[in-house]
């Protein structure tokens, strides 16, 4: 049967219209993930600001709180009305919190009592690194291309934490981030099941109370065992950042990249928060940059730029 013009018209312009809002949803995907990157970038700064003031179980239960609270007011109408598809997807929520909420940023403060902001910052710019081998796992070829970059950035890493060489004399702290970096990934991979209908304000908010829940029993083991902190400018402010906008703001504006744009893709761009951890360690906390850092730093943004080049321009 042959097609109309009137008809081939109406095809070729919805073609057209898919096109762009696929384009406006790939640009929207990108920009949150950005926002996510360079807010997270301020987190592994207070969290070494804080090292020597506020236990890590500590800082990481108060920053829970805080985003509960800074959260609450745009979520909790959207969750009640929820809550008979949040009771039958408990078991997806709990791990989704377990790992980004309860698990993730523990290990961040953890690894801030020993080791350098930047230090923390580049050894997290190897998460998509795990994103990728998550993927090759659920049946996705890498390519040459995807493994070489993910080679090249290893070694920027084993050369950051040998200082210098591609030995593995790791410190305590670099450990402790290395497993943040895996939890942090596994979060990622998991968001891409995330059931339908929750999503959005309703997803962040109940990770960030099971999260908190989870929590508890170490917080209050911290409190008995290291007694609590001083409340002063120092290190109720760091709190308040990282619970408004280390927690709230840029993990409402990661699950919706993701959403948008894939994990894949949502890691593309989370390989510009090494640059700015250098930066804001350096001008906030004094912290060096030698020789070493940097071409580390080159390694690892190299390496992980051509391990998502396809991801960076193919839709998933």
């Amino acid at each position: 049967m042959a097609v109309t013009a009137p008809e081939h018209a109406h095809t070729t312009t919805s073609r057209t219209n898919a096109a762009r809002r696929a384009r406006r949803g790939a640009a929207s995907g990108l920009l949150f993930a950005a926002v996510a990157t360079v807010v997270w970038s301020g987190s592994f700064v207070t969290s070494r600001a804080l090292h020597d003031s506020v236990p890590p179980a500590q800082a990481a239960f108060w920053r829970w709180i805080v985003a509960i609270v800074a959260v609450a007011p745009f979520a909790v109408r959207a969750a009640w009305r929820r809550r008979a598809l949040i009771r039958r997807h408990l078991p997806f929520l709990l791990a989704a919190s377990l790992l980004g909420v309860t698990v993730y940023n523990t290990l961040v403060n953890q690894a801030g009592l020993t080791t350098s902001a930047g230090n923390m910052g580049l050894i997290m710019a190897a998460s998509p690194v795990v994103m990728a081998l998550y993927e090759r796992l659920g049946g996705t070829r890498l390519g040459a291309r995807r493994t070489t970059g993910m080679l090249v950035a290893c070694g920027g890493v084993l050369l950051l934490v040998g200082d210098g060489s591609l030995s593995v004399d790791f410190v305590a702290g670099d450990l402790w981030m290395f497993a943040a970096a895996l939890s942090f990934a596994s979060y990622s991979a998991l968001l891409r099941r995330r059931p339908a209908g929750i999503d959005g304000v309703v997803l962040v908010f109940v990770t960030f109370v099971l999260g908190a829940l989870l929590l508890a029993p170490l917080f209050a083991v911290s409190l008995a065992l290291q007694g609590g902190f001083t409340p002063t400018v120092g290190t109720v402010g760091p709190l308040v950042y990282v619970g408004v906008f280390s927690s709230a703001v840029a993990f409402f504006a990661w699950n919706r990249a993701i959403a948008l744009i894939g994990a894949a893709r949502a890691g593309a761009v989370y390989y510009l928060q090494p640059v700015c951890v250098a930066l804001l360690s350096y001008a906030v906390l004094g912290e060096s940059m030698g020789t070493a850092q940097f071409v580390s730093m080159g390694l690892i943004l190299g390496g992980v730029m051509l391990a998502a080049a396809r991801s960076a321009t193919v839709a998933e």
